[in-house]
């Protein structure tokens, strides 16, 4: 393979691997909009308690997620194989949850592999396919002892569009 093809199979590679980081972070932002976005219109979703087309899971998920008072997935590996306009790849996950339990907050860790199939159409790469695959999990007493409510001088993330990372990347105009 020459410099030439290997640098575009190399860019491929990463524009499937930014999608993977871009589903974490609108998920983790709640960010309905974003996450529709970087879906093709008759994209797929399989996250075992939901299966149907992408813009149902998007419909189904934002509503779980505003039970959940934090969310955080953490991207790993991830081996992403490109053929033409189609990608395949698996990305390692480790999704971290705080949830309101009967005698306090719960910290629930749930591991495993999204397995996707990307498609580029007119020039862009989206998820056509997201299948989620679940290694472990799991739950206990939460620990966290920040005092949210008087911070000082921390800065904590938000589960909407106030969160920090917004303003860094509207500063040099990026989503």
């Amino acid at each position: 393979m020459d410099t030439q093809s290997r640098m575009a199979l190399a860019a491929d590679k990463l524009e499937c691997a930014e999608l993977v980081a871009r589903m974490a972070r609108a998920i983790d932002r709640r960010d309905a909009a974003l996450l529709a976005s970087l879906f093709h219109p008759d994209a797929t979703d399989d996250h075992g308690l939901f299966s149907g087309t992408a813009t149902e899971f998007v419909a189904w998920v934002m509503p779980l997620l505003a039970t959940m008072k934090q969310t955080q997935h953490v991207i790993g590996q991830s081996l992403i194989a490109v053929e033409g306009d189609r990608a395949v790849g698996e990305s390692y996950f480790i999704a971290h949850h705080t949830l309101a339990g009967p005698d306090g907050d719960l910290f629930m860790v749930a591991a495993g592999r999204y397995l996707d199939t990307f498609e580029r159409r007119d020039g862009v790469w989206k998820g056509l396919h997201r299948h989620a695959v679940y290694d472990w999990n799991r739950t206990g007493p939460s620990t966290d002892n920040f005092d949210r409510a008087d911070p000082g001088p921390m800065a904590f993330g938000r589960a909407d569009s106030e969160d920090l990372s917004y303003a860094y990347f509207q500063a040099i105009g990026a989503a």
